[in-house]
Parts: structure tokens; sequence; C-alpha cells
């Protein structure tokens, strides 16, 4: 049984060794957001925007802002732990993790939290590029910080599923070029749902990206298709469910133990 001061070093070293990973090669990690958040700055806010007019109160280009930011966030947040994970996977590391004494819940949260820093670090980058293009006030502080952790930490573990069912290097790709990217452009990214007819309004509620992006439009602007209350529940619920699933997998050693 390691001391809490143990955990806490080793939970720093985890914490340390992924903010490395990804800081050492920032141009393709944490650079890339930033110029694709420009692009659409550019042509959907700059040369669509204005045909469009306004949209929930806003012009299109300050509508879209809280949906690229959350994009931004969700993607890297995802990508910066299933891949080190699976990598760990790979070059058979994780076997020494498993081995020691750090409890499941460390090693987890070490990976979660390194998932989390970069979603918040490439969130604040695409957010400064932002600032280029339209005037950011947060209408609720609190509920955007909030809501991007909550994001933040959703979409690290489900790259942590996703890493410890991988099989391949391919296998990582899978999701987020199947699911994570449609999902996310359906989730209200660009448009309000209240622009859809019956039933394509009442199904866009059941993808879990449409609250999550509504939730920071809320707090950031002040409007949302959902209520703010709601898609912060919805939330919770899923990083209980979802952390309950990764705990478990790593308990039975799913995918780990050869």
């Amino acid at each position: 049984m390691m001391s809490p001061a143990a955990q806490y070093h080793a939970f720093r070293t985890l914490l340390a060794k992924e903010m490395r990973r990804f800081l050492r090669i920032w141009v393709q990690t944490v650079l890339p957001s930033g110029i694709t958040t420009a692009l659409y700055f550019l042509i959907f806010g700059g040369l669509i925007g204005p045909r469009v007019g306004e949209m929930g109160g806003h012009d299109f280009m300050t509508y879209i802002m809280p949906g690229l930011i959350m994009m931004a966030v969700i993607n890297n947040a995802y990508a910066n732990v299933v891949s080190s994970f699976y990598g760990a996977k790979f070059q058979r590391s994780v076997e020494e993790m498993l081995v020691s004494p750090m409890p499941n819940y460390l090693i987890l949260g070490g990976y979660i939290a390194g998932g989390v820093a970069r979603g918040l670090i490439v969130g604040a980058v695409v957010t400064a590029v932002a600032l280029f293009f339209t005037d950011i006030r947060p209408a609720d502080p609190v509920l955007t910080v909030a809501t991007v952790l909550l994001t933040a930490i959703l979409f690290a573990l489900g790259g942590f599923i996703n890493a410890v069912y991988a099989n391949s290097f391919d296998d990582i790709s899978i999701v987020p070029t199947f699911v994570l990217t449609p999902l996310t452009y359906l989730g209200g990214v660009f448009y309000s749902i209240e622009l859809l007819p019956e039933p394509w309004q009442t199904i866009s509620l059941i993808n879990p990206i449409l609250y999550m992006v509504n939730a920071f439009r809320a707090g950031m602007l002040g409007s949302s298709d959902v209520p703010a209350g709601v898609a912060v529940a919805v939330m919770a619920v899923f990083i209980a469910g979802l952390t309950f699933v990764c705990l478990e997998l790593l308990r039975r050693g799913v995918g780990l133990r050869s």
C-alpha cells in the first residue's frame, strides 16, 4: 500500500511525463488546432457568416466560436490519452505500472490529467486565435470553466477506453474518424438545432456533444439550445459511467495482460 506522499509523487511523475510528451512536439500537437481554427473563422465566419446573418441573437462568427473551441478541446483530450496509453501498451511499459504498487485509480488519473492538460492548453491557444476575429466576454465564467473541464475529462476517459481495446495503431483512429468527428459536426457547432425540422431536432438531443457545446455556449454567450443545468448533469453522468468502466477494465486487465 502506497503512502499518500508516494501516491502524490507517482501521480505527479506520470502527469509530468504526459505533459512533456505532447509539449515536446507542440508543433504537431498544439499548433495545428490554432491554424485550423483560424481557417474556420476565415471561411465560415468571414466569408459565409455575412450571408447567414444572425444566429441565436449573435453574428455567425461569434455564434460558432464556442463550438470551435470545444471541438479543439474534445479532439485533443481524446487524442492525447488514446495515443499515449496505446503507446504504453505497444511498448509493454504499461505492465510495469500494473505490477507496481500504484493503484488503478492513480494510473487512470495520471493519463486523464495529461489529456485534460493538453485539451486546456489547446483550448487556450484556440481562444487566443478567436480573439483576433471576435470579442469574447464570458457571460458565466464559472459555467464556462466547468464545461471545459468536464468535457476534457469525459473525452480523455473515452480515449482511454479506445486505447484499451485497440490492437493496432489503426484501431486508435477508427473511433475519432467514424464516431467522434460526425458527432462533433452534428453537435451544433455551426448551427442551432432550432433550424432543424422534426424529427431531426429531437434526434439531435441524443448526441452528447450537443450538450457540451451548448453548455459552453451558454457560459460564453448566454444562449443555448438546451438548459445549462441539464447539459452539466449529462456530462457528469457520462463521466461517472466511463470512470467506472475504465477502472473495471484496469482491474480485469482487459487488453493489457498477455
